[in-house]
């Protein structure tokens, strides 16, 4: 008798978007930087990842934010049917307030997130504890597709994959890929 096959979930980072964090940004540059990082395209890369099964994938899950919907069609092809989903999307971020002040992009952005994840930096976007309720949603949406077809690809963002692998193993799920959390990392999870 068969043994069945191992039910699998793949979640993948994009790729680097094509925008320049160099110099010093005010407080107003800092905020266009995240809406042109939102809008970007991605940059070329090529990836033959050996533990995706590539003829078995027909269709991926991603955000709505265009940077996983290119990387999704560049790995996988232009016939790949893309499930876009909002409960998919990067955990929101919100620059502060402060005047005259100049930082490179990733402080900004690094406070940003450490006052949103204090509860501090929220107003008018999703909390802390509402983008873990997503993240959480989404890796059961992922298992239970996963255990109804067999395999759940997801090509999203980093803080948002991070949360869903965290979800995944509470969920019982075993890491199979450990592909790290940098541009277009692949990691994997199986389950019996």
């Amino acid at each position: 008798m068969e043994t069945p096959a191992p039910k699998r979930i793949f979640l993948i980072r994009h790729a680097r978007p094509q925008v320049s964090g160099k110099g010093l940004f005010n407080a107003a540059r800092a905020r266009q930087y995240i809406t042109d990082y939102d809008a970007a395209q991605v940059e070329e890369f090529i990836l033959a990842h050996e533990a995706l099964p590539y003829k078995q994938i027909t269709k991926v899950h991603c955000s709505t934010l265009v940077r996983s919907q290119l990387t999704a069609k560049a790995i996988f092809g232009d016939d790949v049917n893309l499930i876009i989903d909002h409960n998919f999307r990067e955990f929101e971020r919100k620059i502060f307030s402060l005047p005259l002040l100049q930082l490179p992009i990733n402080l900004w952005l690094v406070g940003a997130r450490i006052l949103w994840f204090l509860g501090l930096n929220s107003r008018g976007i999703e909390t802390f504890k509402e983008a873990r309720h997503r993240a959480r949603a989404a890796a059961k949406q992922l298992s239970e597709e996963a255990e109804r077809e067999t395999i759940a690809v997801l090509v999203a963002h980093g803080l948002l994959n991070f949360f869903i692998r965290r979800e995944l193993k509470r969920l019982g799920w075993q890491i199979s890929v450990k592909g790290g959390s940098g541009f277009i990392s692949v990691n994997g999870f199986e389950r019996a």
